[in-house]
């Protein structure tokens, strides 16, 4: 009878553990975001996802380390002054870097498990670097132009709602495919897609499942999706992956200290999520960050086209102007997968959920990388405080730099 009530015992045991682990691994996407585990997911993502490694190689671009005191600096938010620490505090940062005119002025890196070393998992900013590729496959003439139909680079897109759009609709988030990116609906496209990535049916699946919603080119829709599929156009043109061509036409030529990489589906055939898996190190982002300064050029190399760098500040489109977009924040516009700040600066940043910033003013010759882990997604109120504070630093640095 007692070895019998054991067997029960333990049986009931596995059982609940298997249930548990089945819980797991349905919401192992909402357990990684949550806090305080998401500090580590953000700069471990190697660990949780395939990956392929965009390769640094030759001598590392130096950035003169030349600290600028911000002991006296504030921000106003709320009605109250406030400083870096309190942005930090406030706001989750987990890494922090600032530039002025090529210097690095200010670095901190208050998360738990940050290091300058450490390879931070981008998001959306990963978005504004697709971009940057994309500008470089034009110039090289493997994408023929921006009025080239996402379908003649990828067939297998043909019947769905990416049967029509171009290559320009999907740079400005017209493309009229899917709706909205709402990470708090499971049904959102964007679900749907993490879902793929993290094994649970396929990436194309994923793409092809989203209806039209729109003609493109009338209607900004902020979608995943659309990244996703110019990775694919590009890599459809230039006969490789993301990664590849970003090690040889990007990383391999701004002197980046470190490795990068992309996190690739679990689902095969294993995809790069050119919308959300780039990783990087942020010294290696202020490089980046300050080739978007310099108008594509880092020393004597033109990376990027200077007219792509252009485009990236303002489409010059009503629909696409800060204050034009709908749901999102008044500050923000939206040209060419980076979002634009308007004003006599013209200054713009790639943005990814939960806090990450790559902030370019070209005119004061300032870049701010902000890496963070917030409890959510979305948060209007931390964007807020963390647009105020990085506003507030440019005119500081101005005002107090010789």
């Amino acid at each position: 009878m007692a070895s019998g009530m054991r067997w029960a015992a333990a049986t009931a045991g596995i059982a609940t553990a298997g249930a548990g682990l089945a819980w797991v691994w349905r919401h192992q996407d909402e357990l990684a975001m949550r806090r305080p585990v998401n500090e580590w997911t953000f700069t471990h993502m190697s660990l949780v996802l395939p990956t392929e490694t965009v390769a640094r190689s030759g001598p590392v671009y130096e950035l003169p380390n030349r600290p600028h005191p911000l002991a006296d600096f504030r921000y106003d938010f709320g009605g109250t002054p406030r400083t870096l620490a309190d942005l930090h505090e406030r706001t989750r940062t987990t890494g922090f870097a600032v530039l002025h005119r090529g210097d690095l002025v200010h670095e901190d890196y208050p998360g738990r498990f940050a290091a300058p070393e450490r390879r931070f998992q981008l998001f959306s900013l990963s978005k504004s670097v697709t971009s940057m590729l994309i500008g470089i496959a034009l110039e090289e003439g493997a994408i023929g132009s921006l009025a080239d139909k996402v379908v003649t680079h990828c067939p297998e897109l043909a019947g769905s709602a990416f049967d029509g759009p171009t290559v320009e609709d999907l740079l400005h988030m017209t493309s009229g495919a899917g709706g909205i990116e709402d990470y708090e609906d499971p049904d959102a496209p964007v679900n749907r897609l993490m879902r793929a990535v993290t094994g649970r049916g396929t990436v194309l699946e994923a793409v092809r499942s989203v209806e039209t919603a729109a003609a493109p080119g009338t209607w900004f829709n902020y979608s995943t999706l659309d990244t996703q599929v110019l990775g694919w156009v590009l890599e459809a043109a230039t006969g490789t992956s993301l990664a590849r061509y970003a090690t040889e036409r990007l990383w391999s030529r701004i002197g980046a200290e470190h490795d990068a990489f992309y996190a690739l589906s679990r689902s095969r055939p294993r995809t790069a999520v050119g919308g959300g898996t780039f990783n990087a190190a942020v010294r290696d982002l202020a490089r980046v960050g300050l080739l978007m300064a310099r108008g594509g050029r880092l020393g004597d190399v033109q990376v990027v086209p200077e007219a792509w760098v252009e485009r990236g500040r303002g489409a010059g489109l009503p629909h696409l102007e800060a204050g034009a977009l709908g749901d999102h924040p008044d500050h923000y516009g939206y040209a060419n997968q980076w979002w634009t700040l308007g004003g006599p600066h013209r200054a713009f940043t790639g943005i990814g959920i939960h806090g990450q910033y790559l902030w370019v003013d070209p005119v004061a010759d300032v870049v701010v990388i902000k890496t963070s882990a917030w409890p959510t997604a979305d948060d209007p109120d931390r964007d807020a405080e963390t647009v105020a504070a990085v506003s507030a630093l440019v005119t500081h640095l101005e005002a107090t730099s010789n």
